[in-house]
């Protein structure tokens, strides 16, 4: 069966993720099951790899995938920031490693017909589980001007946030916005062609309502404040984020966790302990070498970032 989707950095992946032959490792963002599929060849007769996602065609090609490998595999329709409660479910109170890989999978923008790409004309969707109940449509056909503007600056970076929303609440008067190609037409609308020579100019509004509508920032979040709970002593979390907020927010834990607190010992506020809770294996994100960015031109704005638990 061919997958359509490529993993990135799979070596550096196995080379950080270090996977204890007979421990239990977690994979929260299964996808199409390539990073799990080479973590299986290394795990050994016992070791055990738990893998999640919300998105249930991930989990249905995932468990046929990893079926084949005849390692213990178990596949889970549930987010990365619900693992506490998914490890609760199993009795399991530690686990030797994690990898969160934060992109949006090659099946999800050119087959899920959820309206992910700027490129396909489908419903403007952007949910990873079909379950919830927000749209980027309700998103784009309700919000305010304002909000609208509030969502693409804060979550796309996009320096011409308020001159696409103001476009968006006019073009909606006139008749809903319900495709993803005619949303990206009205945004590429409010650019002068000099502006998208390089890239499509929806990519960074298109950015910010996945985000908003998955709640993409808020579950890293929840997800980097259990996972020192989680992890046993030795045991590794690596992180392959693609834009810069989710890197800031998963370099500034790594470098938190590291820091030795220095509140005094009955200080009423303090709950971080005195000790460091992790050691940062990669002072620098690591980054796609061109050859792999040639072979899958859509890890070129990866960074992996890696950690080591060292206080249980």
């Amino acid at each position: 069966m061919q997958y359509p989707h490529i993993p990135v950095l799979v070596e550096e992946v196995l080379k950080y993720l270090a996977p204890v032959q007979e421990g239990i490792l977690v994979d929260g963002t299964v996808g199409s099951g390539g990073h799990s599929e080479a973590i299986c060849e290394k795990l050994g007769s016992k070791g055990r790899l738990i893998c999640l996602d919300r998105d249930p065609e991930a989990v249905r090609l995932s468990k046929k995938r990893l079926a084949l490998t005849g390692k213990q595999v178990s596949v889970i329709k549930a987010s990365y920031a619900e693992l506490d409660n998914v490890l609760k479910d199993l009795g399991i109170k530690k686990v030797h490693g994690v990898l969160l890989d934060l992109g949006t999978s090659s099946y999800q923008i050119e087959g899920s017909g959820r309206g992910f790409s700027f490129g396909r004309d489908e419903p403007l969707d952007m949910r990873m589980d079909p379950e919830d109940l927000l749209t980027a449509g309700h998103i784009v056909n309700t919000m305010s001007a304002r909000d609208l503007e509030m969502i693409l600056k804060e979550y796309g970076e996009e320096r011409r946030a308020k001159s696409i929303s103001r476009a968006i609440v006019r073009a909606r008067k006139i008749r809903p916005i319900e495709t993803s190609l005619q949303l990206a037409s009205l945004i590429k609308s409010s650019f002068p062609p000099s502006r998208y020579k390089t890239k499509h100019p929806a990519t960074l509004s298109f950015q910010a309502l996945r985000i908003a509508v998955n709640k993409e920032l808020e579950n890293i979040e929840i997800f980097l404040d259990m996972i020192p709970s989680l992890i046993a002593e030795g045991g590794r979390l690596v992180v392959l984020s693609y834009h810069s907020l989710e890197d800031r927010l998963v370099k500034r834990a790594m470098s938190s966790w590291e820091k030795v607190c220095t509140c005094p010992p009955d200080f009423p506020t303090c709950v971080c302990g005195r000790d460091p809770l992790f050691k940062c294996l990669t002072r620098r994100a690591l980054k796609p070498s061109q050859e792999e960015i040639e072979l899958n031109p859509r890890a070129r704005s990866a960074k992996l970032r890696a950690a080591e638990r060292i206080q249980s």
